[in-house]
């Protein structure tokens, strides 16, 4: 079984919960916007310097969960930064006024007001660069679960994990 093409056979949305953890293992929870899910991994967008990115900078494993009317897929794996360029190129494709936002937030980091937040805004420049604390992430897949509800509570549960180039899959118990 190819994990990635069932995951495209049940997966439509661009919304995801990305998991991520400190280097003590606390965790935390967040819902992304995936922009790329493809053979090298599954692509999305933050600033380096927010919770996640920290967290992520401490420990780069995270999992992510896609959830669909009556099904789960859970996908975990290493996350790595993407080239520049790449960021780049993705940056220069995002509406102006997304361009601004990101540039002048501190992303999770403590303001006074939402009048500064928006003052801050405000300043950028119309065209303003890609800041070197935002760029793209890759979650490179370790392992894919699969769970479908059943009405009986005997759930399917289907775990493929990396092996030799390819994936084993082994049925698991609700």
């Amino acid at each position: 079984m190819n994990p990635l093409e069932r995951f495209h056979e049940w997966v439509q949305s661009d919304v995801m919960a990305l998991a991520t953890a400190t280097l003590d293992g606390r965790p935390s929870v967040r819902m992304v916007l995936l922009k790329e899910a493809g053979e090298r991994g599954f692509v999305f967008f933050s600033n380096y310097e927010s919770r996640k990115g920290r967290e992520l900078e401490a420990n780069p494993h995270a999992a992510l969960l896609f959830h669909v009317e009556g099904r789960q897929v859970r996908v975990e794996g290493r996350v790595e930064r993407l080239p520049a360029e790449e960021s780049d190129a993705y940056w220069a494709t995002r509406p102006a006024g997304s361009r601004r936002s990101a540039a002048a937030s501190r992303q999770s980091r403590p303001i006074g007001s939402r009048e500064e937040l928006e003052a801050a805004v405000a300043a950028q420049p119309a065209e303003p660069p890609r800041p070197p604390s935002w760029g793209g992430y890759m979650l490179v897949p370790e392992a894919y679960e699969f769970w479908e509800h059943r009405d009986d509570r005997l759930h399917d549960r289907e775990r493929c994990t990396r092996s030799d180039g390819g994936w084993q899959v082994e049925r698991l118990q609700p």
